[in-house]
């Protein structure tokens, strides 16, 4: 059994919904992104695209402005449903199938892949915004602290010692840092 070719796995923020949540709009960004500088030897034997009709609408829409004619479905979850480009019926592949688990593993990792993306960012965010509440820790600081401890529980569980060995920490946001956490345990 092939296993996915993890080296071409791509992440993408999206840029073009601006906070507001658009589906197509996003599939085109990503599509665009993804897609719009291969060349045909780059672009692989299919494309599946996570979503109904719409999703894949809107991504044959920029796959096809590019001048790829590799061939691109969409796998709408609820209920397991293939859509082909210029087919008007879904296929619906049988229950037990080795192709539908197939497509339904390709799906699977895709999400697992962008959630872990996801989970990833918003937890960057938390902890960027909980430091910068802290006097004395800016952007450099915060970005050292990291790479010296990894997750804020070490950065809370750490000694002034410690801190003071972070490049560009000094005695007086070390201080700011611990008092800090400090007074949010007992709040």
């Amino acid at each position: 059994m092939a296993s996915p070719a993890k080296k071409n796995y791509r992440r993408y923020k999206i840029r073009s919904t601006e906070g507001k949540p658009d589906d197509f709009m996003s599939m085109r960004e990503v599509t665009g992104r993804r897609y719009g500088k291969l060349t045909a030897e780059d672009l692989p034997d299919l494309i599946v695209i996570d979503g109904g009709i719409g999703q894949l609408n809107s991504a044959l829409e920029i796959i096809r402005s590019f001048g790829h004619d590799v061939p691109v479905v969409g796998l709408a979850k609820e209920f397991e449903l293939i859509f082909v480009e210029g087919e008007s019926e879904p296929i619906e592949l049988p229950r037990e199938s080795q192709a539908l688990y197939l497509m339904q593993r390709i799906r699977d990792e895709a999400h697992r892949f962008a959630i872990t993306y996801h989970r990833k960012l918003r937890s960057a965010r938390n902890l960027k915004s909980e430091l910068d509440n802290v006097a004395g820790i800016g952007k450099k600081r915060r970005e050292e602290l990291f790479k010296k401890f990894g997750t804020i529980d070490k950065i809370k569980a750490a000694s002034l010692d410690e801190l003071l060995t972070v490049p560009g920490m000094n005695r007086t946001a070390a201080e700011s840092l611990i008092n800090f956490f400090k007074v949010k345990e007992k709040s």
